[in-house]
């Protein structure tokens, strides 16, 4: 792509499988876009395609108010989130309960 790309990264994982995507893109490539030239649903086909379309996003764990305009920079990471299978805070109080109980 010339002098102007940059080396990127696109990370998704579930938890038997993960995927780390390097990639040349053109400055000013956003987040989002870098996700889609990742091509993600072809390395994920068990997964619905708006699972990479429309999850949040983030950069070396920081997440991302706005990835479809978050310009990216050379050598970042952008890693794909997958939505919560269970609040977080209804598996600690499920937790604490277990504990309360004795079990």
């Amino acid at each position: 792509m010339g002098d102007n790309s940059l080396p990127v990264e696109i990370a998704f994982a579930l938890p038997a499988k993960q995927r780390l995507v390097a990639l040349q893109v053109p400055q000013g490539t956003t987040a989002r876009q870098a996700v889609a030239l990742a091509n993600l649903p072809q390395l994920f086909p068990e997964l619905p395609e708006d699972t990479f379309t429309k999850a949040p996003l983030g950069i070396f764990g920081k997440a991302l108010r706005n990835p479809d305009t978050q310009t990216l920079r050379a050598g970042d990471r952008v890693e794909v989130y997958r939505p919560l299978q269970i609040d977080p805070k209804a598996a600690r109080l499920e937790r604490a309960k277990r504990q309360a109980s004795g079990q």
